[in-house]
Order: C-alpha cells, then structure tokens, then sequence
C-alpha cells in the first residue's frame, strides 16, 4: 500500500465517523421534534404568504419560520 492509498483510507474512516456523528445527531434532533408540543393555529391568507416567503429566504420550513418567529418574539419580550 502507498501513501496515496494510506491517506485515502485514513479519509475515509474519518468520514466514516462523522457519517455516524451526523446520524446521532439526526437521532437526537428526531426526539426532541417528538418531544415538542403541538397546536392548531390559523393564519390569515396574507400573513401566511409573507412567513411563507420569510421561510423560503431563510431555507426553512413554514412551522421552523413560525417557530423561529415566535422564539425570537419571546426572547425581545424578555428583554423589556
């Protein structure tokens, strides 16, 4: 075996590790969504179209945009 060949399995192990790190990881983000509460809430069609526009300019979905919003709101509030 060269050192090309040496590196190229030290690479991939060390992806290998960081596929099973990012997996846990996945798991653990997995529980606690499970772990959130859930509510029915109504929106005006309007207010819908701009969180929903906000979500696709922040790569979210429209819950993570709303969940977003609403963390954010609370952490000004606390603030005051």
């Amino acid at each position: 075996m060269d050192e090309r060949e040496a590196k190229l399995l030290a690479r991939q192990k060390e992806l290998d590790e960081l596929e099973k790190e990012i997996k846990a990881r996945e798991k653990a983000i997995k529980k606690k969504e499970q772990e959130k509460k859930q509510i029915l809430l109504r929106l005006a069609p309007g207010l819908w179209n701009e969180i929903a526009k906000m979500a696709d300019d922040d790569i979210r979905s429209i819950n993570g945009e709303i969940e977003y919003l609403l963390t954010e709101a609370v952490r000004a509030r606390k603030k005051k």
